[in-house]
């Protein structure tokens, strides 16, 4: 079952449209408005992803949230930036590729890890969200399974090497 949709906020709506446009290549499908608490807006942004599957944004005005609420959903809470983030599917390493290239020419720098089972691509949006594309590179095995149960229940389990880290810089404009 895929999602419908996830939803964020936003403190840069044109900031976070542009993004998401350009570099990410989705496009705006719908925007619902409404109300916000007492006396507040606001507009839910809409973008198609693929797959019949969107990511929406909330682009809020009331004055009940706190004036320096964050939208990143990691470093906003105190965490790591890959701790929450949300992953976009590519059909395969081609499209990785593909999705590599379209965030470089749009300026924006992309981090490449090949995790032995997956290969994903990483950039940071507007709001500071770390968003992935990621390619299946193989199939789970039964044995995969076993190790997955057994890694969940052990309570110090042992650490897998840390992967390679690839960088690629945009041309800055």
């Amino acid at each position: 079952m895929g999602f419908h949709h996830v939803a964020v906020a936003t403190r840069d709506t044109k900031a976070t449209h542009e993004f998401y446009t350009g570099p990410m290549g989705f496009e705006l499908v719908k925007v619902v408005t409404g109300r916000s608490g007492k006396d507040g807006w606001a507009k839910h942004l809409f973008y198609e992803t693929g797959n019949g599957e969107m990511i929406a944004f909330w682009e809020i005005h009331d004055e009940e949230l706190p004036a320096d609420w964050s939208p990143a959903i990691s470093t906003g809470l105190g965490l790591p930036p890959w701790a929450n983030h949300i992953a976009f599917s590519a059909a395969d390493l081609d499209g990785i590729e593909g999705h590599k290239r379209r965030l470089l020419d749009h300026g924006v720098d992309v981090v490449q890890i090949d995790h032995g089972w997956c290969v994903s691509i990483y950039a940071t949006d507007p709001n500071g969200i770390l968003v992935e594309f990621c390619t299946t590179t193989r199939e789970f095995t039964q044995a995969d399974r076993e190790e997955a149960a057994r890694l969940l229940a052990d309570p110090h389990p042992e650490l897998e090497p840390t992967p390679d880290v690839v960088l690629h810089r945009a041309e800055k404009r």
